[in-house]
């Protein structure tokens, strides 16, 4: 019978060390997620003795909350991801998926876009380690449509206000929509509009040679991963939360009512493009949606109003633009645009 050799012992010693450093950083970034929410308004509000109820104070709340949250989901979510790129490496999630129907793989991201209660800008985090660990790019672009569309509050709030036959139509139009556009985009090669950092980070580069790495190793290639893909973005987060806590609270209500209502054909468009500029998630974005369609606006017409507000943004677009090279961004922002006016004039047609 033999004993444990002393090196072996030191090696389940420093793993364990990892291992609880690992648990301790998760406690941490889970901490102070969950402080930002409730700091901001004491921080503002009892300290500085600012009114909330300001615009101007409002729109600064909301970049200081966006802004530390994205940069949060960005190191806690790309550290993630490529820690488990480590042991998952790029080609077997391709095999995974390569084995399986298209449609099923587009549900998939669809489903779990839908599960993840993320804004659009919150969404891109994922949407790059989904990317750089090799997850086909119109799979990867069903998730970072449906996340922002589709989610838990987003339905409960819908059901209270609007009914189960309005909700059923606007979560079947936005899993539709996912769906429907990454399988467009499916059918083309797109991986050379992606920047190259996404697929050349520090993750992808290890164990190459054969080299079976330690759990030491594979969370310093994470971390340093991290570090080179938020020193690449984070100020294109500032940037494009700045603009979006720019137009926050501001929905030209008067000018719905009178360029998007009933008797213009066009109000679907008009609604689309409107929304487009404007930067909230599902919860916040529907009781303006609520207040629109009392006065009248048209199901379908408030349904691409929220769609294009909550899935595309000035922000988003400034963050993507970091990511994706312009013939990509621009065929992606088309796409959903158009996907969603589609989605507004049918639901006139049938409501």
């Amino acid at each position: 019978m033999t004993t444990p050799t002393r090196p072996t012992s030191r090696l389940a010693g420093a793993t364990g060390r990892v291992v609880a450093l690992l648990l301790g950083a998760a406690a941490v970034w889970a901490g102070l997620f969950a402080l930002n929410e409730a700091a901001w308004p004491v921080v503002l509000e009892d300290w500085l003795g600012l009114d909330l109820t300001d615009r101007v104070v409002d729109s600064v709340a909301f970049f200081a909350y966006d802004v530390v949250k994205i940069l949060l989901l960005l190191v806690g979510m790309i550290f993630a991801i490529g820690l488990l790129r480590t042991t998952l490496r790029p080609e077997r999630v391709r095999a995974f998926l390569e084995g399986k129907p298209l449609w099923l793989a587009l549900g998939m991201a669809a489903v779990l876009g839908a599960v993840t209660p993320f804004c659009s800008c919150s969404s891109i985090p994922l949407f790059i380690g989904f990317v750089a660990a090799g997850v086909p790019l119109g799979v990867t672009f069903a998730f970072l449509i449906a996340s922002p569309l589709v989610n838990e509050v987003a339905v409960v709030m819908l059901a209270d206000m609007f009914g189960w036959q309005v909700t059923g139509a606007y979560v079947g139009a936005g899993l539709g929509l996912a769906i429907g556009a990454g399988c467009v985009f499916s059918r083309m090669r797109l991986e050379r509009w992606v920047e190259d950092f996404v697929f050349t980070a520090p993750v992808s580069a290890l164990g190459v040679d054969g080299h079976r790495p330690s759990l030491a190793e594979r969370v310093a290639a994470a971390r340093e991963e991290t570090r080179e893909i938020v020193g690449r973005v984070w100020r294109w987060v500032v940037l494009g939360v700045a603009v979006g806590a720019g137009v926050h609270g501001w929905v030209p209500t008067e000018f719905f009512t009178t360029y998007a209502g009933p008797d213009n054909p066009l109000a679907v468009v008009v609604a689309t493009v409107v929304g487009i500029p404007l930067y909230s998630n599902a919860a916040g974005v529907i009781p303006v949606a609520e207040a629109l369609w009392t006065k009248g606006m048209a199901t379908g017409t408030v349904m691409a109003f929220m769609m294009a507000t909550v899935a595309l943004s000035i922000p988003e677009f400034v963050l993507l633009k970091r990511v994706l090279k312009v013939p990509l961004l621009a065929l992606f922002f088309g796409t959903v645009a158009v996907g969603i006016m589609a989605v507004g004039f049918l639901v006139n047609a049938v409501f």
